[in-house]
């Protein structure tokens, strides 16, 4: 096989939303911010114009003070200057704070919702790469709870944290002010910093985490619903609905006495922290006043320093909302970053190329696997599961169909999914006209070999839609034209808007046998050249299976078709049957040869009748 990407086009519906480039820095060892930062840097000129418009605005806010201190100074008592000069100057003022809000609010939640969308982007791009074996291990409510609400915890620490930083700005430029008017004043507002700071950081060591068992248990919940959904028919069946419930009811109890400890936490320093500033303010009244009568002090630089300790008082309310916000960030951003540190387990090696055309000749060669052993952040598990395939060896010729059969548990399953290289091999190699799958691209492996499981997924779309999901542009006709071969277009026309008709959650809404069809019709248009059927018949009646099998016939003329048969009618599709035991191939012929010689065939067969399997 030689590398010609140009006889490689893959299937793909190009969309008018790119993928994200950026990502986050790989350095664990590095703050979440910074990991952060690549993607954050991306819209640094936005944050920079509405970092300017922010202090704009704070700066005039900082001068109405002053410039009131000077109107009762100077337009009032003093009467030396016109009180309409400072109204106009107040206006002014007033205006380029409103504008300069509008302007920076506007830049920092647009930068935060874009940061936002891109790492929700970035996530399930990364969660795309992922091989199975990481689904096998994780909850899908913790998946879920990571792209939605975790995200929206960093997105909202964007948004506002820019603004309190500001603030803070503002804190140090209103000091400055208030020294010019009278330092003994200053310094005597200054008192209640140390407490402030002294408490702000038990606060923010206390938060972090509180907010981490608290996002992990709304995880925990996401979960629950989405098994209870996902599995209603099963609770149902087994009326497990108060099982269910109840729970629910624990983790929401859990979830609840967090959020209580969080919130008591907050309740029990946020007001040390808003109220110290107060008792200076007190103090600051009484000193101040005293040295007004005394005349060191003017009635106005009173005033005005009366609106700055005000003034003062924002930022040291938002230390408390800054430091939850912060903690809960980055609680949040690390339980992200464990998905986005994930290796992806099964990737295209350097130097992969793109598989072209394959004609079909398939080789496995002492094939070692076991599941639970892939390599997780770098190291392999600690457990040693059994070996689910060892030394196997197979070879299937361009245009064969074989059917390969063993008891549950002997690997037929695995097989597909390790030709499909959905999991990496412990060791040996599998090829596909002698080229090593591992070498080429996934994409153009998977455009090459198609499966159908023996549980069809539909998603909650149309039923056209779901036929050509390997070929979005097909038209009407070769979509129905796939639907006949698989027996299906019959019952779609019945249906009140047939293509058009939208299929419930994962298809339940139809039949286990038509939910196969339309399976089978998507593996039609495909049009692939080598085709695994994993018991793809299995709800099909068998008037209807001998009608798709012999337009199975026609499909699979000069293809290769592995079939994990658990029917005898399916293994008479078969040109060849391997019998499979202790990972290994245990016999090989057609099935007349294998019932006449081989007695653990045959013993294969009676067993599986026996225990209901549809031979």
């Amino acid at each position: 096989m030689h590398q010609d990407n140009a006889t490689f086009e893959p299937v793909r519906d190009w969309s008018n939303y790119p993928p994200v480039e950026e990502t986050i820095r790989s350095d664990s060892s590095l703050g979440w911010l910074r990991r952060m930062s690549p993607i954050v840097m991306t819209h640094k000129w936005r944050i920079i114009w509405s970092v300017a418009a922010a202090i704009v605005a704070m700066t005039a806010q900082i001068l109405v003070p002053r410039f009131v201190g000077l109107a009762v100074d100077r337009a009032l008592i003093e009467q030396t200057s016109s009180l309409s000069l400072f109204v106009i100057i107040l206006l002014i003022l007033g205006v380029a704070r409103a504008s300069a809000t509008f302007g920076y609010r506007y830049g920092l939640y647009g930068m935060a919702f874009k940061v936002e969308y891109q790492l929700r982007t970035l996530l399930f791009q990364h969660l795309g790469r992922l091989s199975f074996s990481f689904f096998d291990r994780v909850q899908s409510g913790q998946i879920i709870s990571r792209a939605n609400s975790d995200i929206r915890s960093v997105q909202m620490f964007m948004a506002f944290a820019p603004i309190m930083a500001v603030q803070f700005f503002s804190f140090v430029i209103a000091i400055g002010l208030m020294a010019a008017i009278s330092i003994p004043l200053t310094a005597v507002t200054m008192i209640a910093l140390p407490g402030v700071f002294a408490i702000g950081q038990r606060l923010r060591k206390i938060m972090f985490p509180l907010s981490w068992v608290v996002q992990s248990r709304q995880a925990e919940i996401a979960t629950v619903v989405d098994e209870s959904v996902n599995g209603v028919r099963v609770v149902k069946a087994f009326a497990a609905e108060r099982q269910q419930i109840r729970a629910l009811a624990q983790g929401a109890e859990r979830l609840r006495w967090a959020n209580l400890v969080q919130h008591r936490t907050r309740a029990s320093h946020t007001p040390l922290i808003e109220n110290l500033p107060r008792i200076a303010l007190a103090t600051v009244l009484l000193v101040g006043g005293l040295q007004t009568i005394d005349g060191a002090l003017s009635v106005g630089d009173l005033i005005s320093f009366n609106l700055y300790i005000l003034l003062l008082q924002a930022p040291f309310r938002f230390i408390g909302m800054l430091l939850i916000l912060g903690q809960r960030a980055k609680a949040s951003a690390e339980r992200i970053y464990e998905i986005l540190d994930e290796p992806p387990g099964v990737d295209d090696r350097p130097g992969a190329i793109d598989l072209v055309p394959p004609e079909g000749r398939v080789s496995f060669s002492e094939v070692r696997f076991s599941y639970g052993t892939e390599v997780v952040g770098g190291t392999l598990g600690a457990e040693h599961p059994p070996t689910v395939l060892d030394g196997f060896n197979l070879e299937i010729p361009a245009g064969q169909t074989i059917a390969i059969v063993g008891r549950t548990g002997c690997g037929k399953s695995t097989i597909s999914r390790l030709l499909m290289r959905f999991y990496e091999l412990q060791a040996g190699v599998i090829a596909l006209d002698g080229q090593d799958i591992g070498g080429v691209t996934q994409r153009s492996l998977r455009s090459a070999v198609s499966l159908v499981p023996d549980e069809p997924f539909l998603f909650s779309t149309s039923i056209h839609e779901n036929i050509a999901y390997g070929n979005p542009n097909a038209s009407r006709q070769e979509v129905e034209a796939a639907a006949r071969a698989a027996q299906a277009h019959k019952f779609i026309v019945d249906l009140e808007d047939g293509y058009e008709t939208i299929v419930g959650e994962r298809g339940y809404d139809l039949s286990g046998g038509q939910r196969q069809r339309i399976s089978l019709a998507r593996l039609f248009l495909q049009d692939p050249k080598v085709i695994i059927l994993d018991d793809s018949t299995s709800a099909i009646d068998v008037e209807i299976e001998e009608r798709i099998h012999h337009a199975l016939r026609d499909l699979l003329e000069d293809r290769t078709t592995i079939v994990i048969a658990h029917r005898l009618s399916t293994i008479a599709l078969a040109d060849r049957v391997i019998l499979i035991e202790n990972g290994q191939v245990a016999a090989d012929g057609t099935h007349q040869e294998l019932l006449e010689r081989e007695p653990r065939y045959a013993a294969t067969l009676a067993s599986s009748t026996e225990t209901g399997q549809p031979w």
